[in-house]
């Protein structure tokens, strides 16, 4: 017992030091005020918070969930298939598949949002792609808008998505599928009525990943939004880094952290109330 507290005593460090702390200063600034030249005075306000619920910052919060969940559910759409397609490789084949959707995060983040600016630009890849083609005779606005920020982190979250469902279909009992066939249900049927609903946990944790990780986004709508494209993470950033108001921006942290605890709890607690999921034969009739 003592020798499993020393081996786990390194890690309570390091987590307290680098987490535990950072995130209680902050939760402190959060309940302070500034002065007009941005320095801090720690005496408890709840003014920051009720900053939160004013008109323009509700807007803001607003427009990040619509453009998280639009990005969740292009990352499903997209994510689902490409998983699938990974599963039903040969084992052989299915390493190198998980490594060509893992080698993004192998290059810097913000690299790779430069490299859709160049791509979608006026003078772009796509645009000079399809002018040779004939098939426009104007350049399109394809960047500094509200596509650009979905495709840029669409693209950015994709591998948190197939990841987890990916791991769902490995774990599949592909014995259910022989015996539904076996039973006469096709194979959407089949799809539809085991391989969907026993994936649902994958599904259920790469959008908890993709949901969160969109709240938080700051580079690419920085990147390739301009400056109408602004959410919550710009928000954040233009607190600490331009405005120098450091309370409203942990206040504003500290918000979008307990919305990220409250749907990791749903979750789990969802997952935990999932009854077995194994499918009935009956129910391929």
């Amino acid at each position: 017992m003592k020798n499993g507290k020393l081996m786990v005593a390194p890690t309570v460090l390091w987590l307290s030091f680098f987490f535990v702390i950072p995130l209680l200063i902050v939760v402190a600034v959060s309940f302070a005020s500034r002065t007009p030249y941005g320095q801090v005075i720690f005496d408890f306000t709840l003014n920051n918070y009720q900053r939160f619920f004013e008109p323009l910052y509700l807007s803001i919060f607003a427009y990040t969930l619509g453009v998280a969940l639009l990005t969740t559910v292009f990352t499903i759409i997209l994510g689902y298939p490409l998983a699938y397609f990974i599963a039903q490789l040969p084992k052989k084949w299915q390493q190198p598949g998980l490594i060509l959707v893992m080698i993004p995060f192998w290059i810097n983040f913000l690299i790779r949002s430069y490299a859709w600016v160049i791509i979608l630009r006026t003078r772009g890849l796509a645009n000079t792609f399809l002018l040779e083609m004939g098939w426009i005779d104007l350049p399109m606005q394809f960047l500094y808008n509200e596509t650009a920020v979905i495709i840029g982190m669409v693209y950015a979250l994709l591998p948190f998505m197939v990841l987890p469902i990916y791991v769902s279909l490995e774990q599949f009992d592909r014995r259910l599928l022989e015996a539904a066939s076996d039973l006469g249900a096709s194979p959407f049927t089949a799809f539809r009525k085991i391989t969907l609903p026993l994936t649902l946990p994958g599904i259920a944790a790469g959008t908890i990943l993709v949901f969160i990780s969109s709240l938080g986004m700051f580079v690419v709508p920085d990147v390739m939004g301009g400056a109408k494209s602004a959410l919550v993470g710009n928000l954040i950033q233009n607190q600490f880094l331009a405005a120098r108001d450091w309370p409203f921006g942990s206040a504003l942290s500290i918000i979008l952290a307990i919305m990220a605890l409250v749907l990791i709890v749903l979750y789990y607690k969802a997952l935990s109330a999932q009854k077995g999921g194994k499918a009935d034969a009956k129910d391929l009739a």
